[in-house]
């Protein structure tokens, strides 16, 4: 959960490597480093805390000379985020320096080995056995010592090498994290994301677990695990810088929420022609998704959420049972799944740790798996059987927004369409679903529209202690979403409830003053979240509910409405979740908190 940047070429390498770790800083953000390579020494530098101090201190890198360099930012997870402790680290001779993303799970035994072996250590990290073991194989080859070294490690990692004996060339290795190079015109690069590439090349390779490269200004060479040379192919990125700039918008996230119905639309309208819905991606025949008795949705942190709200619209559409599961449970669950398991993995990265480990977990057991991911060449879209790509482009606040909007537009597009193959919906069901799912980013953009002015008000009544959020059904699986958003980024305790348990012990919580948030949009339910509304507000509590707009008993109940539009039953978390983005971007925003990179989280979770 770190981002690692790394440049060989003719310019200085100090402010490009300052630069790509801005775009990563996402990624973590407790401490960083660079160090770059000149006549023949490393000149490593790190602070801790942000990268704006390490800007300040290499006077935005025109205080470190040289030509070829890496650089790091960190989110800790072995050793306290200290300068010490802040990547790159140095082998005792000084001859090699490294960075690192992920985790060595077996160091403690190479670190009491090393140290036996004379090796000194300056920090707390695993990482740092890395480059001793670099040094104690390295005997004028560096490739046979990055392949002996990778050879002994246990874990997840993608490393950024320099070695003062190899002055143009960087050397990088994979295995469980991501890594990608970037190919220009006389100079290369490699980073953990494309976020950091992008203002310099849009050719990008994508490395698998096990590979490693060699990186100088004229070329990027490609080994397998043994050393043997491989071929590689070139990818393009479609978008460009701009995309991962705020715009004018003071966050990222507020940003991010904007562009909801314009990534909603680039999810959905390349895969509807002519009233039809095409998965290119997907290519499971009817006679293969009749043979499926179970879906398994699995995944992690909001994307489990856009798991629970999809639930709702494919068991109604498509009759096939669906359990969701959170992807560090299932992977330890000895789950039941079969060749007749459909598993639907989602990810926004395409890397989380626990996500890969569930598919690896249920593919192993004959189950067909289909992704759902943003991210293209990334490693769940490589291991499933099928991926639908979520296009929703660079995000990069930590907090997801339009990445779970996209991923339930891309769950939508699955239940509509399994279901016409399926034959529980005859060409009006289906026309009337399309048209509804066309609608979807003109709805949503209504969302914002109707509620954008006074969600600072509301934000500030309704965030001045815990909160609870209430509802049932497709409501529920809303409120949940809406509650780890509002932990999230504004640090305040925020608890989702299934509106019908309230009775079952948690309303004892309620007290005079107490904000709930009481979710409302399934009118098949409503009637019944409305007693829990006069039961919550009969103990004192205040009640900002989310309706349809027309909905005229929550306005005589509720203290404060928010609204959205009309839409289809099953369709309805893409749009009440949008106001809940927006009441905890203000309510955040109202506490004084990093709302791009709260504190403690990272944006891709690359580690168990």
């Amino acid at each position: 959960m770190c981002g690692i940047v790394g440049f060989t070429g003719a310019r200085s390498a100090a402010p490009i490597l300052l630069k790509g770790l801005s775009r990563l800083e996402y990624r973590g953000y407790d401490s960083a480093g660079i160090a770059v390579l000149d006549s023949g020494v490393i000149d490593v530098e790190k602070v801790s805390g942000r990268i704006a101090r390490l800007c300040e201190k290499t006077k935005d890198g025109a205080a470190v000379p040289g030509v070829i360099g890496i650089g790091h930012t960190r989110w800790a997870t072995h050793g306290a985020p200290t300068d010490l402790n802040a990547h790159p680290h140095l082998s005792n001779d000084g001859r090699f320096a490294i960075v690192h993303n992920g985790i060595i799970e077996n160091y403690l035994s190479l670190r009491e080995e090393l140290i036996a072996d004379g090796y000194v250590f300056q920090s707390e990290t695993d990482t740092e056995t890395v480059v001793h073991l670099l040094e104690m194989y390295y005997d004028g080859d560096v490739l046979t010592a990055v392949r002996k070294t990778a050879a002994r490690l246990e874990g997840s990692y993608a490393l950024g090498i320099l070695c003062t004996d190899a002055p143009d060339t960087l050397w990088v290795v994979r295995e469980k994290s991501p890594l990608i190079l970037g190919l220009g015109v006389g100079e290369n690069f490699f980073a953990s994301d494309v976020t950091a590439l992008v203002s310099h090349t849009k050719n990008v390779i994508y490395l698998e677990d096990g590979e490693i490269a060699a990186i100088t200004p004229q070329r990027a060479i490609v080994y397998d695990c043994t050393g043997r040379e491989i071929r590689k192919d070139v990818s393009r990125v479609s978008w460009d810088v701009e995309a991962a700039e705020k715009g004018g918008y003071e966050h990222f996230m507020l940003k991010e929420i904007m562009e909801q119905p314009a990534a909603v639309r680039a999810a959905l309208a390349p895969r509807i022609h002519d009233g039809q819905i095409r998965l290119d991606d997907f290519e499971l025949t009817t006679e293969e998704l009749r043979g499926i008795n179970k879906i398994i949705i699995t995944a992690c942190g909001s994307a489990y959420y856009a798991g629970c709200s999809g639930r709702y619209g494919i068991e109604r559409l498509c009759r096939i049972p669906v359990e969701v599961e959170l992807a560090s449970e299932l992977r330890y669950a000895d789950p039941m799944v079969d060749e007749h398991t459909l598993v639907l993995v989602i990810s926004q990265s395409g890397e989380t740790a626990d996500t890969i480990a569930a598919l690896k977990e249920c593919r192993s057991r004959g189950a067909k798996i289909l992704g759902i991911v943003n991210v293209v060449g990334s490693t769940i879209a490589k291991l499933a059987d099928h991926t639908l790509y979520t296009w929703a482009g660079p995000e990069i606040a930590v907090a997801t927004t339009k990445g779970f909007t996209t991923q339930l537009a891309v769950l939508y597009l699955f239940a509509v369409y399994a279901s016409e193959k399926l034959g529980y919906i005859d060409d009006g069901r289906r026309a009337a679903l399309i048209h509804e799912l066309m609608e979807l980013p003109k709805r949503i953009q209504q969302a914002i529209d109707m509620n954008f002015y006074q969600l600072p008000g509301l934000a500030k009544r309704y965030s001045s202690q815990s909160l609870f959020f209430i509802g049932r059904n497709t409501d529920y699986a809303v409120a949940l979403e809406g509650a780890l958003k509002m932990k999230e980024i504004s640090y305040l305790h925020a608890e989702s409830y299934a509106a019908g348990e309230l009775k079952h012990g948690t309303i004892a919580l309620i007290d005079e003053g107490q904000p709930v948030i009481a979710v409302c949009c399934n009118e098949a339910v409503c009637d019944k979240t409305l007693s829990n509304i006069v039961e919550v507000k009969a103990r004192g509590a205040k009640v900002l509910a989310l309706a349809f707009r027309d909905n005229r008993k929550i306005v005589s109940q509720a203290d404060d409405v928010l609204f959205i539009p009309r839409i289809e039953t099953v369709f309805t978390a893409a749009l009440a979740v949008v106001p809940l983005q927006l009441l905890a971007y203000y309510a955040a925003k109202e506490k004084g908190c990093d709302i791009d990179k709260p504190k403690n989280l990272a944006k891709s979770v690359t580690v168990e």
